[in-house]
């Protein structure tokens, strides 16, 4: 596929197929599970749990996943242009997941570069308060490289945008710390997700690494946020961001968001609703957003449009929306 003239987003990330289940809390405690957080495991460990999951409480969803992934789904959907740098496998998983991403948008270095081995896969355990659980085998996603980068689509992006997850593998974190370092020489902006308050607890050392002497627009929740910058005082913590980001967005859950556009704060209201699944909420965010920014909208109204986008993705199951409910929420 020849590439487009440009670019909203060129992102790299962990290239995984969600398989979603229903829990109580009891199972957490009744096989060791620490709930709330993503947890790498060998690809036997997770057969394992699917098989416990499937007999206990059967599968509730099967969909497209990746942090990254998700983000550039949304983006696409509500009209942005993007290209994802990945490592799928080739086999069903590596298909499903293509199919998933959608014709609309989103082009990918996958072309005759699948690699042998199993495509990464994640194992999302939703809990009664909505909160999502994840098992991850990487497969060859474990093994992404800068081979797999696609710079000249980088150059078309007006961002640049790195998945979290990513430090957890040390040629994906090379890879990552190589395209951020070619972006700032070639002036194009970065962007960063910290994804998920596992990477600041068992891999702060990586993420910082990453983060070197900052980006142009940093994602984060407020736990995140708190844990990075080792710090139960919200303020200090948002401080000490602002060191290391020209612009910033903090997710606060269901009080909304609190932005930096590079000149002031602005807050963004939550929309109250019944959350089902909390699975790709950050992700939608940052998808809605990143779309705002790159198609003209301010920081206050790429504000809003994401705390609405991501509402809705929370009130149904899985990380992403039908096609069509996002011209109904760029409508609004």
């Amino acid at each position: 596929m020849a590439q487009q003239d440009h670019y909203d987003v060129y992102a790299v990330g962990n290239a995984l197929v969600d398989k979603e289940f229903e829990v109580n809390d009891t199972f957490f405690e009744t096989h060791g599970i620490e709930k709330g957080l993503m947890t790498l495991v060998e690809g036997e460990a997770q057969s394992q749990l699917v098989d416990l999951l499937m007999s206990e409480h059967g599968l509730k969803k099967r969909a497209g996943g990746g942090s990254a992934a998700n983000t550039l789904y949304a983006l696409s959907q509500f009209g942005g242009r993007a290209f994802y740098s990945c490592k799928l496998g080739n086999d069903e998983t590596g298909d499903f997941f293509l199919e998933q991403l959608g014709d609309q948008n989103i082009e990918t270095n996958t072309a005759g570069q699948r690699a042998d081995g199993a495509s990464g896969r994640c194992v999302v355990m939703i809990s009664p308060d909505a909160e999502r659980t994840m098992h991850t085998h990487l497969g060859v996603s474990g093994e992404l490289s800068a081979a797999d980068l696609e710079f000249s689509a980088a150059d078309k992006a007006k961002y640049i945008y790195l998945e979290g997850y990513l430090v957890t593998s040390p040629s994906a974190r090379a890879a990552i710390i190589e395209l951020k370092r070619y972006a700032e020489e070639k002036g194009i902006a970065t962007a960063m997700t910290f994804s998920d308050p596992s990477m600041l607890e068992y891999f702060r050392d990586n993420v910082v690494e990453v983060l070197g002497e900052g980006v142009d627009l940093l994602f984060c929740n407020e736990r995140e946020l708190r844990l990075w910058a080792q710090t139960d005082d919200f303020e200090a913590a948002f401080s000490k961001a602002l060191g290391f980001a020209k612009k910033l967005v903090v997710t606060l859950g269901a009080d909304g968001a609190l932005l930096y556009d590079g000149a002031k704060r602005i807050p963004i209201a939550p929309h109250k609703v019944k959350a089902i699944d909390t699975n790709g909420a950050g992700d939608m965010f940052a998808g809605a957003f990143l779309y705002g920014i790159t198609n003209g909208m301010d920081f206050e109204a790429a504000g809003r449009l994401a705390s609405l986008a991501s509402a809705k993705v929370v009130s149904s199951f899985g990380p992403r929306l039908e096609p069509e409910a996002h011209a109904e929420l760029v409508a609004n």
